[in-house]
């Protein structure tokens, strides 16, 4: 009988603890960012045959919150071309922006 307060306790302090990790105000900016990538990718001229085309995106951000492209990691050379010449010094929206932070994200373009 004297465990039940302590298990009640605990299970109290747990679910305290997962209410405040799990804040539901809090943006996760990579999503952010991949939404808004995918916006500028969006409209392309791109004729795929059989297969989708991929690449990781590594960029950054500068002071003005613009993204630069540091590499594009695909075997197209297309794909390369038109991923830097669409994403770099294009401005995004960003509350926790953090100038110089690396950040990858995965493109493909489907078919």
């Amino acid at each position: 009988m004297r465990k039940l307060p302590v298990v009640l306790v605990a299970a109290l302090l747990l679910t305290a603890g997962n209410l405040f990790a799990n804040d539901s105000k809090t943006i996760d900016p990579k999503k952010d960012l991949a939404i808004q990538i995918s916006e500028l990718l969006d409209k392309n001229s791109f004729i795929l045959d059989e297969h989708d085309l991929t690449a990781e995106v590594l960029f950054t951000l500068n002071s003005k919150k613009e993204i630069v492209v540091i590499s594009v990691d695909t075997e197209d050379e297309a794909l390369e071309r038109f991923v830097k010449s669409r994403l770099n010094y294009q401005v995004v929206e960003l509350a926790n922006a953090v100038e110089g932070k690396m950040y990858t994200v995965p493109v493909r373009i489907t078919g």
